[in-house]
């Protein structure tokens, strides 16, 4: 059996109607003549929805070091508690974050995730607690996210039903370097020209109540309005929190806490806790690498994600090379 070591995972790349071609510059090789929504990095589910992730499983596939072809559950299998640490499965079993780069070219759709008392009564229903980190963001461009104060459920109703859901979102602007945290329940979208690297419990229930047809020329596509109504939260989500400096935690959240780590040539260390595996998302370098005990360095190109299992992360640094941005969560 092969000792822990960290893994990098082939991109699961998503055509969607608002997506776009902005990935290629975070080293994805995207299909000809596809607008492509979203890479999801690191999945392990074993069924997704049409609306969601086209259906079926998704598993993400390692590339390097003797496990290479195998997927992410199969390290699972083999390295056992050393993988996971203190953090728990998901509800499947699976790996406990999903991790994405969402490319938005027009506003997604609004939607809410099942709220946890939605997600207590109906088991088929996930909680989807998400964060967004913003990497790029075109003037202008903003992020819808809950409801604007003294919006009751039945005036969400009537903006459902009558169209104008985005009068009773709050609006505010995507600003790149800032983290907004989503919790399951809130009503939501990206705006269009922000591009984020998201990271979120791993499940893809979602209600749609609001899809930009009459704006963008969509088909229309089923909302969900009954669930949608019975899971939207009517609290303010967390403000967004700015990564400034070297290395600041954006996020933390009972699942996960989220870094924006800026480094030129410098060597940072991973997972000082050492209770979980960690995802690092290499968004820009010039090349890095993952270091420590027990392993060869690993080396991450721009764009490229890795999970450093937990029995390896207390004792894991990445090698940052000139004008390095990663994203690096760490599994609760």
């Amino acid at each position: 059996m092969t000792d822990p070591y960290p893994i990098v995972l082939e991109p699961i790349l998503k055509a969607k109607v608002w997506g776009g071609r902005r990935l290629e510059a975070f080293g994805k090789t995207l299909p000809a003549g596809e607008n492509i929504g979203e890479s999801w990095e690191v999945a392990d589910l074993d069924a997704t929805s049409a609306s969601g992730g086209g259906g079926g499983s998704a598993h993400s596939v390692i590339v390097n070091g003797p496990l290479a072809g195998k997927t992410i559950r199969d390290a699972m299998s083999v390295w056992g508690p050393a993988m996971l640490g203190d953090a728990a499965a998901g509800a499947a079993g699976g790996f406990p974050v999903l991790v994405k780069y969402l490319d938005a070219r027009e506003h997604l759709s609004v939607q809410v995730h099942p709220s946890p008392e939605y997600a207590r009564t109906h088991p088929d229903a996930h909680l989807k607690t998400e964060s967004w980190v913003v990497l790029e963001a075109e003037p202008g461009s903003v992020i819808y996210k809950g409801l604007k104060t003294g919006t009751t459920r039945e005036d969400l109703r009537a903006a459902i039903e009558g169209g104008t859901v985005a009068s009773v979102l709050v609006e505010v602007p995507a600003v790149v370097g800032e983290c907004h945290t989503l919790p399951s329940g809130t009503v939501h979208a990206l705006g269009a020209g922000v591009l984020v690297a998201e990271v979120q419990t791993p499940s893809d229930t979602t209600y749609r109540v609001y899809d930009w047809v009459a704006e963008y020329g969509r088909p229309e596509r089923e909302l969900h309005v009954e669930q949608a109504m019975a899971s939207s939260l009517f609290e303010d989500p967390p403000a967004a929190v700015a990564g400034e400096g070297a290395r600041t935690i954006v996020s933390e959240t009972e699942f996960y806490r989220i870094e924006l780590v800026r480094a030129n040539c410098e060597a940072v260390a991973l997972g000082s806790d050492g209770s979980g595996p960690v995802v690092v998302m290499a968004a820009r370098t010039m090349g890095c690498g993952i270091v420590g005990e027990g392993f060869e360095e690993v080396p991450l190109m721009a764009g490229q994600t890795a999970v450093v299992p937990a029995a390896c992360a207390h004792r894991t640094t990445l090698r940052a090379g000139p004008m390095t941005l990663a994203v690096v969560a760490t599994v609760l």
